[in-house]
């Protein structure tokens, strides 16, 4: 931990890792979006040009601006990323969870569709000396072998990815130099004016925008991995990549502005701006590349997925940890749900050129809802009201403007997008508002009242002993009141003695990476309760970190859990633990309104998809009973009846 930290200040390794993690995304961008630009269209002066100017503005606007210098502000102790930032500004205004959950959708939408228009942009390089070699099947293999080495970790491979984006971004800076060397006043297009003039006169400039518009889908990525590399080694690495970036667009310009009234023919302008002596190193070096930057984007799901578990925001999933470096995750279900959704987007669009027909849809609405939640962020921070204000109102405009010309893209192909992101909003929002239906229901006790029959429970030999230490998870706030259904559990659906009772409580944090406990003895060394206190990126296994805290009690003598089985205590044996899992179930359903039946139903799928909650909290399930117990939504409705004899 101490030596990833270490990497937050400005160091060589940290700029190096950075540009193996954070930029792969907007690093490959170069591959396909003069390409989107050009089009079917003739080549022209007026297009080339406010093609380039356009993307030096959006870059320099959205990324630069917005997310280097006023996103990367809004770390939440070191860490990033549209749930990072949710949980900075959630206490504002309680509607914020939604467009947390719309961005994320979203972002994971843009992760299925990343992969294949990338690596299929490098392989399609194959095509100027293979012109009929089918490109898909290649694809398909490069990404499903990718998908497949996830679960072994990627801690080694991590390790060169940093030094192979450097000559990944070093090799765009000189192919593009050397076209603007010889053609410097390309850099004109730098004037405003010509990204106004093609936005105005252009005929389909909404079209022209749309494409322009994939320049910049990686500057979330950049806000999304703060965490690895800090803020000072992003920033620092961004004036390197950013000028690789601009010298190769405007390389790529300079070479189309010479082949003036021509048309493509599909053929892409990376590639043709190479020496025909570099071409296969290029392909070669392209192609690692985009593998790179989706590696980047699945190992950012994985993250994206893990924090909305802890934020009760997705169904609890199995989430494994193939080495110890810091950030290290493999979510089995996420990354057979990317798979299958890029390889869904090869098969429908096989070729490149039609998936950036579909991209940059997603991660707009992204874009958008980060806008929203980063400018409640700054009104937090107190900064001057016109400066938020001018913040939403520049930043909101210009990202609408970008949507409106994305949404063009939604009849030719974009379309999928949309479902893919409303398929991920749904899951989230179903179980999300679905626990809130269900906690509305759960009636809490004081649980004073219970302490002297629990006592008199615990050293009743009449009962038979049900456990040695019993212990319940409770999702009271309070240490002062317990739920109805944990004291049923105990003392009427079957009496549960025990020599002691525990309850765990799990609080998660608004930060990231808090790991505390509180101890509080409710009746001393009989009930005993733990709040844990878990940041929203902590592996909640209560049951390891409950047999830590019960290790320090015994150490300081404040609690004894030597078995009370005579033949056991006399040989000092630890007492059995069994835990009990309450599983609340929504009973007469048909007393909720029409939608709320449909997010229950929804839930209820989703709940047998996931993991159960022993599995979830990491406990042993041999020691684990579990309960289903009703919960009554409706007050029982008055019913006539006539008694015969």
């Amino acid at each position: 931990m101490e030596k990833s930290r270490g990497l937050h200040k400005l160091s060589s390794a940290g700029l190096l890792i950075s540009l193996g993690i954070i930029f792969g995304d907007i690093g490959t961008s170069p591959l396909y979006v003069f390409k989107a630009i050009v089009g079917d269209n003739i080549i022209s002066s007026d297009l080339i040009l406010g093609g380039l100017s356009c993307i030096f503005w959006i870059l320099t606007l959205q990324t630069s601006v917005k997310y280097v210098l006023i996103v990367l502000r809004a770390d939440n102790k070191g860490e990033g990323g549209i749930f990072s930032l949710y949980t900075l500004v959630k206490r504002k205004a309680a509607w914020l969870i939604f467009p947390a959950m719309i961005g994320g959708a979203s972002l994971l939408a843009d992760g299925m569709i990343t992969p294949p228009i990338t690596v299929s942009s490098a392989i399609e390089g194959l095509n100027i000396y293979f012109p009929n070699l089918p490109t898909v099947p290649i694809v398909i293999v490069i990404i499903s072998f990718l998908f497949l080495i996830q679960r072994f970790g990627t801690s080694i491979v991590g390790r060169i990815f940093g030094p192979l984006m450097f000559i990944w971004f070093s090799t765009m800076g000189v192919l593009g130099l050397a076209y603007v060397l010889d053609q410097p006043d390309i850099f004109k297009a730098i004037n405003p004016y010509y990204a106004y003039n093609i936005l105005i006169n252009y005929p389909n400039a909404w079209l022209i925008l749309g494409a322009v518009f994939l320049c910049t889908t990686g500057a979330e990525a950049l806000y999304s991995d703060l965490g690895h590399c800090g803020r000072s080694n992003i920033r620092v690495s961004w004036i390197f990549v950013k000028s690789c970036l601009i010298l190769n667009y405007f390389g790529q310009g300079a070479w189309l502005l010479q082949h003036q009234g021509l048309k493509l023919n599909y053929q892409n302008p990376f590639y043709l701006i190479m020496p025909e002596w570099f071409l296969m190193f290029g392909i070669g070096i392209a192609t690692i590349a985009a593998i790179i930057a989706s590696q980047a984007m699945i190992s950012g799901s994985f993250t994206l997925i893990s924090e909305a578990v802890r934020l009760n925001i997705w169904p609890k999933v199995k989430i494994n940890y193939p080495s110890n470096q810091k950030g290290q995750l493999y979510v089995p279900s996420i990354n057979f749900i990317l798979w299958i959704g890029c390889m869904i987007v090869v098969l429908i669009f096989k070729e490149s050129r039609n998936m950036e027909a579909a991209y940059g849809l997603a991660i707009n609405i992204t874009f958008l809802m980060t806008t929203i939640l980063m400018t409640f962020y700054l009104l937090k921070k107190h900064l001057p009201k016109y400066l938020v204000l001018s913040f939403f109102g520049i930043f909101l405009s210009m990202e609408l403007i970008l949507l409106i010309s994305n949404g063009v893209k939604i009849v030719h192909g974009g379309w999928l997008t949309i479902i893919l992101s409303a398929f991920l909003f749904i899951i989230m929002v179903s179980w999300w508002w679905a626990r809130k239906i269900k906690n509305d229901f759960v009636r809490f006790v004081d649980i004073e009242h219970y302490y002297p029959i629990l006592k008199e429970l615990s050293e009743d030999d009449s009962v038979p002993r049900y456990a040695s230490q019993l212990v319940y998870l409770t999702s009271a706030n309070f240490s002062s009141e317990i739920e109805s259904k944990i004291m049923y559990s105990i003392l009427q659906k079957k009496p549960k003695r025990a020599d002691v009772y525990w309850l765990a409580h799990v609080d998660v944090t608004d930060e990231p990476f808090t790991n505390e406990y509180k101890v509080t003895q409710l009746i001393d060394k009989k009930l005993i309760r733990i709040d844990f206190r878990l940041g929203f990126r902590v592996e909640q296994r209560i049951s390891l970190l409950l047999r830590k805290v019960i290790e320090d009690m015994v150490k300081n003598k404040e609690i004894d859990i030597t078995s009370q089985y005579p033949t056991l205590k006399k040989y000092g044996l630890v007492g059995d633990f069994k835990f009990v899992v309450l599983q609340k179930v929504i009973s007469r359903s048909n007393d909720l309104s029409f939608i709320k039946r449909i997010v229950i139903d929804i839930y209820n799928v989703l709940r047998r998809l996931s993991l159960s909650d022993e599995k979830g909290f990491g406990l042993d399930s041999s020691f684990v009973t579990v309960e289903r117990v009703p919960l009554v939504v409706a007050q029982t409705k008055e019913i006539t009846m006539k008694r015969i004899l």
